[in-house]
């Protein structure tokens, strides 16, 4: 059956240009980030790349550039940053004094505020439909460099909370190479490790009862792709970066990593995302989500 506007030839109008509020079904999977989302990773980062940039008499990393880099497994050593830094060294050399750096300063990683409360309100939570809420890490970590971030005892335990066998980071193989954030596989990928691991009879979980958790701007686009509800809590200073751009930040719509599929995105002011300023206070409730 057509409209009328279509008969007549008018474009179809989406729901966001109706100013229809999608209803959603309650989050039955959180799934999260963790640079710069669960731990404090993101000044470290930056921090590991002055030391290096000052050493060859170069100013500090900014963060326009550094929101390029964010999400991207190996950004910091891509054209973007070099083309932008101009060091007088190879890139290689760069990347191994880098990664010197990093490996002195991320032990000393730890929780951001409110990550611990609300990943061990998560772990006994319930829908309002009375079923269980799992949750899962999704991030583009690969094992050394995770197994630095979480060497802190207390930092260990807060992950640890995730269940081991929901936890997918960027080296796993499942992860097709070249299919990291802004694709959603990862996402997926956790959702399935999710799936795989409930009780017979429960049933599965589907990405539109998913709930993505991202600091970057290139994870809140995987989470959309993934077909999933996003809650974007960016560092104070990206939120400066892309102030006035914020509903294009949530619709997926920035593109600083186009990769196709556009039917994946989203729409401005489609209600599938939400920006908080951090993981504290919760609104649970906006979810569906009921915590004991």
């Amino acid at each position: 059956m057509t409209s009328a506007a279509q008969e007549h030839g008018a474009a179809p109008v989406s729901q966001a240009e109706a100013g229809i509020t999608p209803t959603f079904p309650p989050v039955r999977a959180c799934l999260f980030d963790m640079d710069g989302l669960l731990i404090n990773t993101e000044d470290l980062y930056t921090k590991c790349a002055d030391i290096v940039l000052e050493k060859y008499g170069r100013p500090g990393l900014p963060w326009d550039v550094k929101a390029q880099l964010m999400g991207i497994p190996g950004a910091s050593n891509g054209d973007t940053f070099h083309n932008w830094a101009q060091l007088p060294i190879s890139r290689q050399q760069f990347f191994e004094e880098q990664s010197e750096q990093q490996r002195i300063q991320f032990p000393e990683c730890q929780p951001l505020p409110g990550v611990q409360k609300l990943l061990e309100n998560l772990k006994k939570a319930e829908t309002t439909s009375g079923q269980q809420v799992h949750i899962a890490l999704a991030t583009s970590s690969e094992r050394r460099n995770y197994d630095i971030k979480t060497s802190r005892p207390g930092t260990k335990a807060v992950l640890d909370i995730i269940p081991e066998e929901h936890r997918v980071l960027g080296d796993d193989p499942r992860v097709k190479k070249g299919r990291g954030k802004p694709a959603p596989d990862i996402y997926l990928l956790a959702l399935k490790s999710v799936n795989d691991s409930l009780p017979e009879g429960t049933p599965q979980i589907f990405p539109r009862e998913c709930l993505v958790f991202e600091d970057s701007v290139l994870g809140v686009e995987a989470g959309r792709r993934a077909g999933m509800r996003v809650v974007w809590v960016p560092h104070a200073r990206l939120a400066e970066v892309y102030k006035g751009q914020e509903a294009e930040v949530l619709a997926a719509r920035i593109a600083l990593c186009p990769i196709g599929d556009e039917h994946q995105l989203g729409e401005v002011g489609d209600g599938w995302a939400d920006q908080l300023p951090s993981l504290e206070d919760f609104p649970y409730e906006r979810y569906g989500i009921v915590v004991s």
